[in-house]
């Protein structure tokens, strides 16, 4: 062989040997960037899946308070017109004794239905009240 052929094929062995290494490096960076891509796609789900379950979990605590206010409200409500009804009730019973036996006594009996109209009044805004939370 000559000079000239020799390192003719030494340049094809170098140029093929640094082909052949460049296509490792090359399948290397790729497979590290695909590896990347899919830890990065696992991370981005589990993170995902994580602040949904904290988020529903958070939601029926809100919601469970909230069911135990408005229960706790309703009740309070309906006790309070309860009580109101049972004044209502006394004081048409008074008022009508004192309708019975007024003679004369008719600023009495006018006190009498101006009361019972405000605790009327009171209980009408309570019931609304009530209507509203429900």
């Amino acid at each position: 062989m000559t000079g000239r052929q020799a390192s003719s094929s030494r340049n094809k062995r170098r140029t093929a040997a640094f082909i052949v290494f460049a296509g490792i490096w090359l399948l290397l960076i790729g497979g590290g960037i695909y590896g990347a891509k899919l830890y990065t796609d696992n991370m981005r789900l589990t993170i995902t899946h994580d602040i949904e379950r904290q988020t529903s979990l958070q939601v029926e605590a809100m919601q469970k308070a909230y069911d135990e206010r408005l229960n706790q409200l309703e009740a309070t409500y309906s006790s309070d017109i309860a009580a109101l009804q049972e004044k209502v009730d006394a004081l048409n019973e008074l008022l009508t004794f004192t309708k019975d036996n007024a003679d004369n006594k008719t600023d009495n009996s006018n006190k009498l239905y101006t009361q019972l109209n405000e605790v009327k009044k009171q209980l009408a805004e309570l019931k609304k009240n009530l209507d509203v939370l429900k």
